[in-house]
């Protein structure tokens, strides 16, 4: 991959933890309440949820532009979407089947980040 096409494939993944975290956080509680309200989370314990989420995904996209550790950012991007899906899939497994995908899509994503990390040269534990 090109260092052009890397970087935007970087910037995209950046923009779109970006925007999760946000609207997760700021407008669109309703649906994160509504799903963990499935699984019986509800409460504090609810918004912790949320709010924990947001965070994790704001950090993961801002650590993707500040591009120190790469490697160590994608193998976290990895583990967040498998440990997201599997739980969303047990708690609403519909959401395979909605005509939006908020499932299906993390599999192109995941080839996308595990592509990005076989070709990354950063080495940050020499």
């Amino acid at each position: 991959m090109d260092k052009r096409a890397e970087c935007a494939a970087r910037l995209s993944l950046s923009f779109l933890w970006l925007i999760t975290g946000i609207t997760s956080m700021f407008f669109a509680k309703d649906i994160g309440y509504e799903v963990l309200a499935k699984a019986g989370i509800t409460g504090s314990l609810a918004n912790a949820a949320i709010i924990s989420g947001s965070v994790l995904d704001i950090a993961i996209g801002l650590w993707l532009l500040v591009k120190r550790h790469l490697r160590v950012c994608y193998l976290l991007q990895l583990a967040v979407i498998v440990v997201y899906t599997v739980l969303l899939s047990l708690i609403a497994p519909s959401f395979w089947l909605h005509p939006f995908g908020p499932l299906t899509k993390n599999i192109p994503i995941v080839v996308m980040i595990y592509y990005l990390y076989r070709q990354s040269d950063d080495r940050p534990f020499r």
